[in-house]
């Protein structure tokens, strides 16, 4: 009966994959003022709080990642500038990390891309401030020797779909809708 119940154990390992723990992360977000350039952005980084990504043989099928939205901040900017813009991301203006202090990615979806360099499209359910919406990226997954990587391309989602809205009287004529991220995984 114990081989039995044995089997059945690694045969649902092989039938639902194999989860890797992530070890490494560095997830990088651009956001715009009026015009959408280099001239008029800010940009930074977010911690990837934990993760795990789910392989079935030597493909990606799944996983899921929590961001710690309290370490959000500019990297574009130093001292008391950076301080303000930092503060200002974390208050009710943007992520309102005290009442949100994570969102959560979890895929859904992972098929091949026809790009020679960014192999898979990836999609999954990205939740922020309470409220989910579906996002597809391009990606280079690789998997060798028990780690998993995962290397986004630069794209864009819009922020207004999570409630991330500049709360002014100005309202959002100053900042575009579109967050872009870069994000980088490993996993093993």
């Amino acid at each position: 009966m114990k081989k039995i119940f044995l089997l059945a154990v690694l045969a649902g390992g092989l039938a639902f994959g194999q989860s890797k723990k992530v070890v490494a992360s560095d997830v990088h977000w651009w956001g715009y003022k009026v015009a959408k350039s280099e001239a008029s952005s800010h940009d930074g980084t977010v911690k990837v709080k934990s993760g795990d990504m789910v392989m079935k043989g030597n493909q990606l099928v799944g996983g899921s990642f929590v961001l710690d939205m309290t370490s959000i901040s500019s990297t574009d900017l130093t001292g008391e500038y950076q301080q303000k813009l930092n503060g200002h991301l974390k208050n009710g203006d943007f992520f309102e990390v005290e009442k949100f202090p994570t969102a959560s990615f979890k895929i859904t979806g992972v098929k091949k891309n026809n790009d020679k360099v960014y192999n898979s499209l990836v999609t999954g359910n990205l939740t922020v401030k309470g409220k989910t919406s579906p996002i597809t990226f391009p990606a280079k997954i690789s998997y060798s020797k028990g780690v998993v990587s995962l290397v986004s391309n630069k794209f864009s989602f819009d922020r207004q779909k999570f409630d991330v809205a500049y709360k002014s009287t100005m309202q959002d004529v100053f900042v575009k809708d579109d967050i872009d991220m870069l994000v980088k995984v490993t996993a093993q």
